[in-house]
């Protein structure tokens, strides 16, 4: 007797599949997500782009003709700094601060590399995760201020809020691109989110005015004015430009009205115009910041190997303060050199990028426009270990890569087009 009756056919088994590349962007989002808590050495954030480097070189990678300048120049600057050591190779400081100097770097370089593969992709975690980092570092920052926690020092330096950072200047230029990311968000019209995008501007230029950190505030200005004028360069209808400049004027009545409020606490009064005065006590005499700065020139131009790495303050007492005269200071004239054609080139590819048309030239306004505000702080501070600044800069160099081979591809579909109807013509 024949079984007429019907089975159902085996379902086919579920196969998990491993995404290599969801694991390397995963780790990279978190790696920028921790960037604002580094308190503590080894910070979170230093072990997971160390993991991310790891497992990137595992998969694989290439380089763009467009990086093989900055790869050049800031080799050529790390290696005037170990030059340098050479006579202090047994000291424990100077050869500490090179070997973080060539950590740091790398980091700076594997940046221009991961960006410049599948970019706007990265860019996008990119700028999330900083967005994320800077929101956790603000609500840290203004909480602690305000003694939430109670008598807390630990995120509070000179009555100035410094939060997971060490220092109040570091925090207050870490948070710069996180305005700059958000304004965009504004200017640009996308108001799905704007729920999310005002509370977390708000809580962000709160935490940075807390800082107390005058060059802080002025890259914020400055940054902010350059992705304005970026923005209305691009716009592509007159229409949007208008949109573009009426909500620069209504975020600039808005933080006036803020900072009047502010200034109505005696005490924030007295301690913003003391702290917004252009020089301090420090800075001024001949063995003030300006003073040894000025002495340090023509000493360096007698020695072609600089002072060494870390030997500025043992000369003149204080740190230089000025990342162009530390570059020729700890790195001699190779590496001095080198830094100042870094700046430059990055300076010449990054105002290309934020004025002339890309897939990700939003992207590039805000990544130069903070890049851009690094170098201007870098004449009164010390940039060179700062790990935001390697970040923006490895990204406007990937974002350059990217570019190019977009270029390159749009150019070989043109001829290619151009070939077909000529031959289409015959």
């Amino acid at each position: 007797m024949t079984d007429l009756s019907l089975t159902a056919p085996p379902r086919a088994a579920t196969r998990r599949t491993f995404d290599y590349n969801k694991l390397l962007d995963g780790v990279f989002f978190l790696s920028v997500a921790a960037g604002s808590i580094v308190f503590i050495e080894p910070s979170p954030s230093d072990i997971l782009i160390l993991l991310n480097i790891g497992l990137w070189i595992l998969g694989g990678f290439r380089v763009h003709r467009a990086v093989i300048p900055h790869i050049l120049f800031l080799e050529l600057w790390v290696l005037g700094g170990f030059i340098g050591l050479v006579p202090y190779w047994n000291e424990d400081d100077p050869v500490s601060f090179m070997f973080h100097t060539l950590f740091i770097t790398t980091t700076g370089l594997f940046y221009a590399l991961f960006l410049a593969e599948r970019t706007s992709r990265r860019l996008e975690l990119l700028l999330n995760g900083y967005v994320i980092s800077c929101v956790i570092a603000a609500i840290i920052a203004v909480l602690t201020w305000y003694g939430f926690f109670g008598d807390s020092q630990l995120f509070i330096q000179d009555s100035r809020a410094m939060a997971p950072t060490k220092d109040p200047n570091v925090l207050g230029t870490f948070l710069i691109m996180g305005v700059l990311i958000l304004v965009q968000r504004l200017l640009l019209g996308n108001m799905r989110l704007v729920w999310l995008v005002l509370p977390s501007l708000a809580i962000i230029v709160t935490a940075l005015f807390l800082t107390f950190s005058r060059g802080s505030w002025g890259a914020t200005v400055i940054s902010t004015m350059m992705i304005v004028a970026f923005l209305i360069k691009t716009a592509d209808t007159a229409k949007m430009r208008l949109r573009i400049i009426a909500g620069a004027t209504a975020v600039v009545l808005a933080a006036s009205l803020a900072l009047i409020s502010a200034l109505s606490i005696d005490s924030i009064h007295d301690y913003f115009f003391e702290r917004a005065s252009v020089t301090q006590d420090y800075d001024e005499g001949p063995n003030g910041r300006f003073g040894n700065q000025l002495r340090s020139i023509p000493m360096l131009l007698e020695r072609p190997l600089g002072f060494g790495p870390l030997r500025f303050r043992l000369i003149f007492g204080l740190e230089p303060h000025n990342s162009y005269i530390n570059a020729f200071a700890s790195n001699g004239w190779l590496g001095g050199f080198s830094f100042i054609m870094m700046v430059l080139s990055t300076c010449y590819v990054g105002f290309r990028q934020c004025v002339t048309r890309h897939p990700w030239n939003r992207q590039a306004q805000i990544l130069f426009s903070a890049t851009f505000v690094f170098f201007l702080q870098g004449f009164q501070i010390d940039i060179d270990h700062w790990r935001m600044f390697y970040l923006t800069l490895g990204a406007v160099w990937g974002i350059e890569a990217a570019r190019c081979r977009w270029l390159t591809q749009n150019d070989q579909a043109q001829q290619s087009f151009d070939k077909n109807v000529e031959a289409a013509d015959g």
